[in-house]
């Protein structure tokens, strides 16, 4: 059996791949790993458990409930809130572990478990691994040690999650948002209550799109991967800027007055800038992935800022900032860290973050983004080919030599092995749209003779 756990927990079609006696299962193995790692010494365990609105989250937010409790874990159900809100409170309220139930990005019939230790932290790839062995080894056969009577956990629904999440991301924010007209695309997903309640009580005025979810709807045509409906409301509507969440709001994308798409890299930069004018930008470092486009790099540099670079996805990204204790990263896709106020990436947190920048500067956001100058950015994806041999072909290194040598300072390659297909992509970035196009083409033949 392959791996369970993915970079961002376990996920698949609901009711397919992700049923609820998995669901139920790994809930019960988490809550005996994490009590033999010592986490529930001395006390009764609780667990905070959310979800995203998809119809597939009623059971499965059943079958998790069900397997922690019977695993002697007490549990506080804190119903569809963002996946950020759950590890915000899984920390806020001194909580053993938190549970969200989502698919984040993908389309409705998918769905996921994300577990967070104490802390509201993502798990360590060791407990990941033991939680898996853990429930393969009573999946196939051991008996659990179950609690009677009274060491049964109990569960109750915990409604004041909503306004004590709301409140925490009012109270981190430098300034208010009065005179902000502001468009919110909520994808139909977790933050469709949270985030424009948010901005309102911060003073912005709001318009709301893809706010209405129905179990079905999540992600469909709206959201931080279909701009689309957002930068037509926000011309429409004459507003400063929108804000874009994804499912399960961990992300945010956002739109200038113009309706242009202003992407991850343009608001890391523009939040880098504004932590560093507050103090706040530790070692004046930002904390990105190979994957940002070469002009956010330039622009920093020419900043006074440091880069650093990590393998691509959030959780990459994070382990590298509380390694370090860097204050700010993320990535191109809108996966935005504030670690002051969050242990996680929080679309909600970065979209007032970037809002108020906006209101205390009062500069455009078109303005403020043009900081950096996006430079053209192409990829292909080779499919069939044998990935494991990217790094060890005389023949792929040759070409893609030459192609640097062709791009010089203002350009660059990356290879990148797709972590779950068969194929490889080739990211080529250039000042001229029309040379990276041609460089990507001869590397991607490259890359099918080599590797083919």
């Amino acid at each position: 059996m392959g791996r369970l756990f993915g970079t961002d927990g376990v996920r698949g079609v609901a009711n397919a791949d992700l049923t609820a006696e998995l669901a139920l299962g790994l809930s019960v193995a988490a809550a005996h790993v994490l009590g033999e790692a010592g986490s529930f010494e001395g006390h009764r365990p609780v667990a905070v458990v959310g979800r995203d609105p998809r119809a597939s989250g009623e059971f499965l937010e059943a079958a998790v409930v069900a397997g922690l409790a019977s695993a002697g874990v007490d549990v506080l159900k804190v119903g569809v809130l963002p996946t950020p809100a759950v590890a915000y409170l899984t920390g806020a309220l001194g909580a053993d572990l938190g549970v969200m139930l989502s698919a984040s990005h993908n389309a409705m019939p998918d769905n996921g478990v994300k577990f967070f230790a104490r802390g509201g932290h993502k798990l360590a790839d060791e407990l990941e691994d033991r939680i898996e062995s853990v429930y393969e080894e009573h999946r196939t056969g051991a008996p659990w040690q179950r609690p009677t009577g009274s060491g049964v956990g109990r569960v109750r629904t915990y409604d004041e999650g909503f306004d004590q999440y709301v409140a925490h991301l009012i109270g981190v924010l430098p300034n208010r948002l009065d005179g902000l007209k502001i468009v919110l695309d909520e994808a139909h997903g977790a933050a469709a209550r949270v985030s424009p309640e948010a901005f309102a009580r911060a003073g912005a005025e709001v318009i709301t799109i893809g706010a209405e979810p129905d179990g079905l709807n999540i992600n469909d045509g709206c959201g931080s991967t279909y701009l689309g409906l957002l930068k037509e409301a926000v011309v429409q509507h004459g507003a400063h800027l929108g804000i874009a969440h994804d499912g399960d709001a961990d992300r945010c994308l956002a739109v200038d007055h113009t309706g242009a798409e202003i992407d991850g890299d343009q608001i890391l930069a523009v939040l880098a800038l504004a932590l560093r004018e507050q103090g706040g930008l530790r070692s004046d470092t930002v904390v990105a992935t190979v994957m940002s486009n070469l002009g956010f790099k330039l622009a920093m540099e020419r900043e006074g800022l440091a880069i650093i670079q990590t393998a691509v996805g959030d959780r990459y990204v994070l382990e590298e900032m509380k390694r370090h204790g860097y204050a700010l990263g993320g990535e191109q896709s809108g996966h935005v860290i504030i670690l002051d106020h969050a242990t996680t990436g929080d679309g909600t947190l970065t979209g007032l973050m970037l809002a108020a920048r906006v209101a205390s500067s009062g500069r455009t956001l078109a303005d403020l983004a043009s900081v950096m100058e996006r430079l053209p950015q192409v990829l292909i994806n080779v499919p069939d080919v044998d990935k494991s041999r990217v790094g060890t072909s005389a023949e792929l290194a040759s070409a893609v030599a030459e192609a640097e040598r062709e791009l010089g300072s203002t350009g660059r390659v990356l290879l990148r092995p797709s972590g779950t297909e068969p194929l490889v992509r080739v990211m080529v970035e250039a000042a001229d749209i029309d040379q990276a196009r041609a460089v990507a083409g001869r590397l991607a033949d490259a890359v099918k003779s080599s590797l083919g």
